[in-house]
């Protein structure tokens, strides 16, 4: 049987940069992922990247590593990202007072600048003047995930990479050691095995008795057809929520390994972004719901988009579109958990990210080169052990 240097379980965005950074270094990789087609946030994502975002050192210099690489990606994999750089529009209620929101930037590594509310709608015409006090702005990376994870895996495939569509149900353990996974129909083996899924990550552990600080957020949107309007920027509120609700959502790690669930109150953060092709992503509602499973009734969550989408763009309001949701994994101090599993030798992970697409082209590259042998300090503050 052969035996990988390293198996990479899930070929969403994570897992496609850690598995074309490995092989890229020479090892020989298996990429096991259950759905045919993309799933997930790799496929529901918005493609932004905040790279302007970085608040610490550690940070600052992952998204300034980020963006360098993302900008060159298209070259280096030999196939369009469609990455682009746009204006990202933060906007602020009448109510909301825009000194102090200002100061919230004043650590993050390009801070955003101060817009009228008529300048704001100069910049950015589909905005309803009589709902905002004014905006920041800053530039945005932006990418297609689907046309980048399509580069990915054609790059994967030319280093010899090799991907199958099939489930992981378990982990092959001897002693303490992790060689390889077991699948419903067969088993691979390897020297290393990364788990890459995002959302599900926790839970796929855990069958494997494996017990991780991961939790996940569940994600609501709307995604229309190409469409004749034109929104020239990234669209967010100026204060999101999301950030928030993940800190109050792990105040107890014990619920979340139990179904039914729901440690903090949904929020919405009302967004919109347009693709090249003409489409468009509206959101989102997160929900902390400790089911992955949890039913979602579709109907009221659309409407409720709508309606706040509405305030702020009232000409995406009743746009023709479709009710989309995924799962969005994330850590309890905004990092990713990326290294090696205490006492699970052979077993790493590579999940976590809350502002995924501005670091982990750096991460994984980094990774990848410290699997070749050559410490990083910088991986190392990534490591799930500082949870312990």
């Amino acid at each position: 049987m052969k035996t990988y240097d390293w198996i990479v379980v899930g070929a969403g965005i994570t897992g496609l940069a850690l598995a074309y950074e490995l092989a890229k270094q020479g090892f020989v990789v298996l990429q096991v992922e259950q759905h045919a087609k993309l799933q997930g946030a790799t496929r529901f994502g918005y493609g932004g990247i905040g790279y302007w975002a970085g608040t610490t050192d550690l940070t600052r210099q992952l998204c300034a590593e980020g963006i360098a690489r993302h900008r060159g990606l298209s070259d280096e994999l030999g196939h369009c990202t469609q990455f682009r750089e746009l204006d990202l529009v933060l906007t602020i209620a009448p109510d909301q007072d825009p000194a102090a929101i200002a100061a919230t930037y004043q650590t993050v590594a390009l801070s955003p600048h101060w817009l009228s509310g008529s300048e704001a709608c100069v910049l950015e015409p589909l905005l309803n003047p009589a709902a905002i006090a004014g905006a920041f702005t800053v530039k945005h990376g932006h990418i297609d995930l689907s046309a980048t994870a399509q580069a990915y895996q054609q790059a994967i495939q030319r280093f010899g990479g090799t991907r199958v569509v099939e489930p992981m149900v378990d982990l092959i353990q001897v002693d303490d050691r992790i060689t390889g996974i077991i699948t419903p129909h067969h088993t691979y083996e390897a020297n290393c095995v990364a788990i890459c899924t995002g959302g599900i990550s926790r839970a796929l552990l855990k069958a494997a008795g494996v017990s991780v600080p991961l939790y996940f957020t569940h994600a609501e949107l709307i995604e229309t057809p190409p469409v004749d309007l034109s929104l020239r920027t990234l669209v967010m509120p100026a204060t999101t929520q999301r950030f928030q609700l993940e800190q109050d959502a792990t105040q107890v790690d014990a619920l979340w390994d139990e179904p039914g669930h729901e440690p903090a109150p949904p929020i919405l953060d009302a967004g919109a972004i347009q693709f090249l092709d003409g489409s468009l992503r509206m959101g989102q509602i997160s929900r902390a719901l400790t089911d992955p499973n949890a039913k979602i009734d579709p109907v009221q969550s659309e409407a409720e988009i709508r309606t706040s989408i509405g305030k702020v763009l009232p000409d995406l309001q009743n746009l023709p579109g479709t009710w989309h949701h995924c799962l969005i994994g994330f850590s309890r101090d905004t990092l990713p958990l990326v290294g090696a599993i205490p006492r699970k030798l052979g077993l790493f992970v590579f999940s976590g990210f809350s502002n995924p697409l501005a670091i982990v082209p750096a991460i994984a590259q980094r990774f990848a080169i410290q699997a070749t042998g050559q410490a990083d300090a910088l991986i190392e503050q990534l490591s799930p052990i500082r949870f312990r």
